[in-house]
């Protein structure tokens, strides 16, 4: 009689959770750590301090404009734009869609929150990278230049949200880019070992929740400020023109009666 065969071993259940990044994974973890610390500085930075700056709108165009002239005054700006801007943003965002191609979703066999949010993370992300990339371009590079002329900074979205398909991608990008952030924010600290255990996480869910939420309102608040105004004017810090040279002044004659002329009796 021919022996049983032994019992399969039981299969290997699904991970849950946030996984902590490893080290011996080949390049991966490396180009993964660096990915997730772009996220957070600079990118993350910059995003809370463009979202802080736009909030100026409320005070109207002069108001936003200053700003705007502010941050284009300071030293090295083009350094600081391409080195702690557009250059993480870019490794952020394309390594961020390379992870996304590669990952597999599985919330209809797994519906757990987890799963859930890792789904909706590659999603914002692409949504955050569609927005960016389009905003950057419209009001950066296209048009007039913001730079030069920050007095037309006002009018320049004014006149873009004016259109309410783009309306619509504002607040929809908005949503989605702060929910980005704030996910993204607990990611990091998950798989960096800041809040080791389900409590700590729990609770750091909150505050990134909170944080998340109180930069999607400024935002919104922001665009809304911009769509209410009444029209602005094309350029609220014109060039001021050359002054005029007026003509030195001419000397009285003597014995005149001017009674400015020294030593006249008045």
């Amino acid at each position: 009689m021919a022996a049983a065969a032994p019992p399969a071993p039981p299969a290997t259940p699904p991970l849950r959770g946030v996984q902590p990044l490893r080290a011996g994974e080949g390049h991966s973890f490396f180009w993964r750590k660096l990915h997730s610390l772009t996220g957070i500085v600079p990118i993350g930075a910059f995003l809370i301090e463009h979202i802080v700056s736009n909030y100026e709108t409320v005070n109207g165009p002069l108001a936003y404009a200053q700003q705007v002239k502010f941050l284009n005054a300071l030293p090295l700006v083009r350094v600081l734009e391409w080195g702690l801007i557009f250059i993480p943003l870019a490794y952020h965002a394309f390594y961020g869609v390379f992870i996304a191609v590669r990952g597999r979703s599985n919330v209809n066999v797994y519906p757990w929150a987890g799963n859930w949010m890792y789904l909706s993370q590659r999603i914002t992300g692409i949504i955050a990278l569609l927005y960016i990339g389009y905003h950057v371009w419209s009001q950066r590079f296209h048009g007039i230049s913001l730079p030069e002329h920050p007095g037309a900074a006002f009018h320049k979205v004014q006149v873009e949200l004016a259109n309410p398909w783009i309306l619509a991608a504002y607040v929809i990008a908005m949503i989605a880019t702060t929910w980005h952030f704030a996910y993204g924010i607990w990611l990091f600290a998950a798989k960096w070992g800041i809040t080791p255990g389900d409590k700590a996480r729990k609770n750091f869910g909150y505050i990134c929740g909170l944080g998340g939420a109180a930069l999607c309102l400024m935002g919104l608040i922001s665009i809304w400020a911009v769509v209410s105004a009444p029209p602005a004017p094309e350029d609220v810090m014109p060039e001021q023109p050359a002054g005029v040279t007026l003509p030195a002044p001419t000397v009285p004659p003597p014995n005149s009666t001017n009674p400015s002329q020294p030593g006249e009796l008045r």
